[in-house]
C-alpha cells in the first residue's frame, strides 16, 4: 500500500460510506467523520449491508466483511486525523462548505499527510489554495456507487506535484480501480458530458417533448443506457446536478451550460431524488412512479 496505511473520509453519505468501504476492504485503517452521529450510523449500515451483499454474492468472503468493518472508525471529531496519511473529503458538493473542511483539516493533519477531494466538478486549484499544502492536493473523483464503480477520475491542480499524483495512482491501484486523468477545468471529463445530457432530458420534459416514461425508455432502449438520464438524475441527486450545471454555466459563460428552470424548480421544492423518495419519480411504494 506504500505511502498509506491510514485514510480519513469527511462525509458518511452515499459518496463516503462508499469510499471507505472500498478503502476498508483493500486493507487501509479507516476513519470516517460526519457532523452528527446519526449521519454516521446510516454510514456504516449502508458500508455492513453493501458489504453483506458482496458476500452474498461470492465476491468477498465473511472474514473480509468482519475485518474491513472492524477497519472502520467513525467518529464526529476530526482529532483522529491526527493519525491520517491521506484524507478526502466527500461532502456536499459546494465550495464554501469544502473549503471550511479544508481550513479545519489542515489544523490537525500531520505534515506529511496528502489531501484530496471527492468533487465532481469544483475546482481542483482552487480548493488546494484554501490550505497550507497546495503541491500535497489532487482530485479524486470516484463514480457512484463507488464499491461497483470501476473509474476513478484523477485531477491535478495547478499546485500538484509529481509525489502526489504518483501517491493518486497508487491508492487508486490498491483499491482496484482503473483511473483516467483530466485536467482542472469545470465538471472534468465525466460530468462534463453526463450532465448537459441529463439536463437537456428535462429540457426535453420541460418543453413536453416527451413524458418522463418516455425520456427515459427512449435513451435506454434507443442509446442502450443501462439507465434513463431522468432515472439516473434522481440516483445522483437534483441537487448535485444543479451544482454540476451551475459550476459549467458560471465556469464556461456558454449558454447551452444553462440549468434547466425545471430542475432548479425540483431542487427549490426538495424533490432532490431517490435519497428523499421524490424526485422525477416518487419512490415511496413498491415501484417507481413518474411524478409529472
Amino acid at each position: 500500500m506504500g505511502k498509506i496505511s491510514t485514510v480519513g473520509v469527511i462525509g458518511a453519505g452515499q459518496m463516503g460510506n462508499g469510499i471507505a468501504h472500498v478503502a476498508a476492504l483493500a486493507g487501509y485503517n479507516v476513519h470516517l467523520n460526519d457532523i452528527s452521529d446519526e449521519a454516521l450510523a446510516k454510514g456504516m449500515e449502508a458500508i455492513e449491508a453493501n458489504m453483506t451483499r458482496q458476500v452474498s454474492r461470492s465476491l468477498i468472503s465473511p472474514d473480509e466483511l468482519s475485518a474491513a468493518i472492524k477497519r472502520i472508525k467513525p467518529s464526529t471529531s476530526l482529532t483522529a486525523f491526527e493519525q491520517v496519511d491521506l484524507a478526502i473529503e466527500a461532502a456536499t458538493e459546494e465550495r464554501e462548505v469544502k473549503e471550511a473542511i479544508f481550513k479545519s483539516l489542515c489544523e490537525v493533519v500531520p505534515d506529511h499527510a496528502y489531501l484530496a477531494t471527492n468533487t465532481s466538478s469544483i475546482s481542483i486549484t482552487r480548493l488546494a489554495a484554501t490550505t497550507d499544502r497546495p503541491e500535497k492536493f489532487i482530485g479524486l473523483h470516484f463514480m457512484n456507487p463507488v464499491p461497483l464503480m470501476k473509474l476513478m477520475e484523477i485531477i491535478r491542480g495547478l499546485a500538484t506535484d509529481q509525489d502526489t499524483y504518483d501517491m493518486a495512482l497508487g491508492f487508486a491501484e490498491a483499491l482496484g480501480k482503473t483511473t483516467t486523468n483530466a485536467e482542472d477545468y469545470p465538471a472534468f471529463i465525466v460530468n462534463r458530458i453526463l450532465v448537459p445530457m441529463i439536463n437537456e432530458a428535462v429540457y426535453a420534459l420541460y418543453e413536453g417533448v416527451g413524458t418522463v416514461e418516455a425520456i427515459d425508455t427512449g435513451m435506454k432502449l434507443g442509446a442502450n443506457h443501462p439507465m434513463g438520464p431522468l432515472e439516473l438524475a434522481d440516483f445522483i441527486g437534483l441537487d448535485t446536478c444543479l451544482s454540476i450545471m451551475q459550476v459549467l454555466h458560471d465556469g464556461l459563460a456558454d449558454t447551452k451550460y444553462r440549468p434547466c428552470p425545471l430542475l432548479v424548480k425540483y431542487v427549490e421544492a426538495g424533490w432532490l431524488g431517490r435519497k428523499v423518495k421524490r424526485g422525477f419519480y416518487d419512490y415511496s411504494g413498491d415501484k417507481p412512479v413518474p411524478t409529472r
